[in-house]
């Protein structure tokens, strides 16, 4: 069977940023499977989940790419990487990637104790925060989560009013100060970009 171009293997709160980049610049030959964002809440799955999607499709692509951080796997998704000979795009999780590194370390250092959002993260932000630790049912674990926080830091890549809205409805829910700081797409598109063939360059 002959190898297919590039697979992109995406955590799924990354999957319509990754299609905007690759629909703005026309590309052809790349392909993009995402594992499922709920196990951002589970980091301990994310290696051998990776694991098996990258023995799934390896002999079906040319060259097999991951877009994820290290993603509070503690260097274990990187050990998977090494093994099987896949690159994933640079930074510990997307929040770096997304502000990139230069301006992620300098506003973690202005305050440590930031939770952040991305669009993804403010549109899901009831079912995977709230619902996702259990907080719907549980309120009283809220301050055993979130009590050590100062701010949250709502990254923007595409934003808008509603969102804007949504993000300091979540700020006010975990009671929490609200600053939003618009960065686009940051390195993802970059990353993306390094990793096409010249084959696969747009031909318009």
């Amino acid at each position: 069977m002959e190898k297919r171009g590039v697979l992109l293997i995406a955590c799924g709160a990354l999957a319509n940023e990754t299609l905007a980049v690759m629909e703005a610049s026309g590309w052809d030959g790349l392909t993009i499977q995402c594992l499922p964002a709920k196990l951002h809440n589970r980091p301990a799955l994310i290696p051998a989940a990776m694991r098996a999607k990258i023995e799934e499709e390896r002999d079906n692509f040319e060259k097999i790419f991951v877009l994820y951080g290290d993603c509070g796997t503690g260097g274990l998704l990187d050990e998977v990487l090494n093994e099987t000979g896949v690159e994933r795009i640079a930074g510990a999780h997307c929040y770096e990637f997304f502000a990139t590194t230069p301006v992620f370390d300098r506003v973690n250092d202005e305050e440590a104790c930031t939770f952040y959002l991305t669009d993804f993260l403010v549109q899901h932000f009831e079912r995977l925060v709230i619902e996702g630790l259990g907080l719907d049912r549980h309120p009283d674990l809220m301050p055993m989560y979130f009590g050590n926080y100062k701010r949250v830091l709502y990254l923007a890549q595409v934003p808008s009013d509603e969102k804007i809205e949504k993000a300091k409805a979540a700020a006010e829910r975990l009671g929490l100060a609200f600053e939003m700081l618009v960065t686009g797409y940051g390195e993802l598109e970059t990353a993306i970009r390094r990793q096409i063939p010249a084959a696969l360059a747009p031909t318009s």
